[in-house]
């Protein structure tokens, strides 16, 4: 235990630089937390406006019922905006929220080592720049690091400890220390473009992007399929019109350049189209929906309800989707079983199977329908279908027909290879795969910070898990032979861990 951490004699002081949403937010955590702090900005008045809006948010608790009257005023009797950097010189701890502009951090962590003392913790909440890079200039490299916190801080769990190529391990173990004490999840990570959620998120909003671009749906409709059968809390069109477009296609750009313009990691066209035409979500009044006041967000695409099927008959096993067997049967669909195949068969013959990286019309058998994948098929409220372009209407109604006696919506969506979970989750599972074998972070704290910073809902490894890595590489090997970019081509990392289990089968 240090002197900045929670349940010592003395909690020491922090200072917050830079007081925008982010530096309030980390401040109102700290006082939370017991300490003394002292607000910095080097825009004259910004400081102290930014303790008037931390003591205004505390007396919206005290109004809710959340925190004492005392306790707000016990609170902002520690909190202390100030004027010079040398009035940081007593603090134990310097949290950094300024501009994302490297130079510009790199000279305010400059003036403060002539400030503070040798045992003061420098950290940097920078999202997209180098840890490392801020802290090369600095005499003393060894205490700076990264402290990663979410907005809005006061709620947001997760932190990330971000160290630099130079930041000693003693600094990093007190920087995770302090941060569990104030009562968030610190996870550790190494300083590499993105850290841990920026970096394994891209697919989230990417496979989206660009199933968008390929006319699978509208945005709607892509949103829908993966809160409502990918059980994600909100759709990629949706949350980046909640992020702000600008800043969301700001990231992906950055993290995209950092790692030498990775195809994996390609920008989308449609995204910076809608940021240079200035519709960059709620705050602008436009974004991919429409936010004016009086307008209404556009329905996802459902289908007419049809007809299900007398029965169905399952040809081998469905793989990750095999619980859907159960969920059929229950809703009294006679199932018969044949032993070869992994598909489910209409009584016209047609094949119903799981979207696997590829089309619906590339399967040889004439008439095919594809299903997305989804979290789990029992409480999935929508599910996606794609039919060949052999498949006759009467087929597709029927799959539609069969879907909605299992008690859900259903979006037809175009043949893409993929189809929209399945491409989104596979893509998820390789890239924290990929990032846990490159030492970005540990697997528990992948799936810790996935879960805690952006409410995925499943980490993306224990999806892995229960998809099996041998469907996921393969759903990847086959988007990759559709588009040979290297974009879909699965890491070293997931074909190691799908060959081994396959010798536990």
């Amino acid at each position: 235990m240090t002197a900045i951490d929670r349940g010592t004699d003395r909690a020491g002081l922090v200072a917050v630089v830079g007081t925008g949403t982010m530096g309030q937010g980390i401040a109102q955590v700290a006082l939370a937390a017991g300490h003394p702090v002292r607000l910095y900005d080097a825009a004259p008045g910004r400081a102290s406006r930014a303790a008037d809006a931390i003591a205004d948010r505390l007396g919206r608790l005290v109004a809710k019922e959340r925190l004492t009257a005392a306790d707000r005023d016990t609170a902002l009797g520690r909190l202390a905006p100030v004027t010079d950097l040398a009035d940081l010189a007593e603090a134990e701890l310097v949290v950094e929220a300024i501009l994302e502009e490297l130079g510009a951090k790199q000279q305010l962590f400059t003036a403060l080592e002539s400030v503070v003392s040798d045992g003061c913790l420098l950290a940097t909440n920078t999202s997209s720049l180098s840890v490392t890079a801020v802290a090369g200039v600095l005499r003393r490299p060894g205490r700076l690091l990264g402290l990663h916190f979410f907005n809005p801080a006061p709620l947001m769990p997760l932190v990330e400890v971000v160290r630099g190529a130079a930041t000693d391990e003693a600094a990093a173990d007190r920087a995770h220390a302090t941060v569990a004490a104030w009562g968030k999840t610190p996870v550790r990570c190494a300083d590499t473009p993105g850290f841990i959620v920026n970096r394994i998120a891209r697919p989230f909003y990417a496979e989206a992007f660009r199933a968008y671009e390929e006319r699978a749906a509208g945005p709607a409709t892509l949103d829908a399929v993966l809160r409502e059968s990918g059980g994600f809390r909100m759709g990629p069109f949706e949350l980046t019109d909640l992020i702000g477009q600008d800043v969301n296609e700001a990231v992906t750009r950055s993290v995209w350049e950092a790692l030498f313009h990775d195809p994996k990691f390609t920008p989308s066209l449609a995204q910076r189209q809608l940021v240079a035409s200035g519709r960059h979500g709620r705050k602008t009044g436009h974004g991919w929906y429409d936010h004016s006041e009086g307008a209404g967000r556009p329905a996802p695409h459902t289908a007419e309800p049809c007809d299900p099927p007398g029965k169905v008959a399952l040809h081998g096993d469905l793989g990750p989707a095999q619980g859907l067997i159960g969920v059929i049967e229950a809703a009294g669909i006679p199932v018969t079983r044949e032993p070869v195949g992994a598909h489910l068969a209409l009584p016209d013959g047609t094949r119903l199977s799981l979207a696997d990286g590829t089309t619906a019309t590339e399967d040889p058998f004439a008439a095919s329908v594809r299903f997305d994948l989804a979290l789990d098929y029992r409480t999935a409220t929508r599910v996606a279908l794609a039919a060949s372009t052999a498949a006759p209407e009467e087929s597709l109604r029927s799959a539609i027909g069969l879907f909605q006696a299992l008690g859900k919506e259903v979006s037809v969506v175009q043949d893409v290879p993929g189809m929209v979970v399945a491409r989104t989750v596979a893509m998820l599972v390789d890239f924290a795969e990929d990032a846990a074998a490159r030492g970005v972070a540990s697997p528990e704290d992948i799936d810790t910070a996935m879960l805690t910073g952006v409410n995925y809902p499943r980490g993306p490894l224990a999806w892995g898990r229960a998809l099996g890595a041998p469907w996921v590489r393969d759903t990847l090997r086959n988007l990759h032979h559709t588009c040979p970019t290297g974009r879909y081509a699965p890491s070293q990392a997931l074909i190691r861990r799908a060959a081994a289990d396959e010798k536990l089968l």
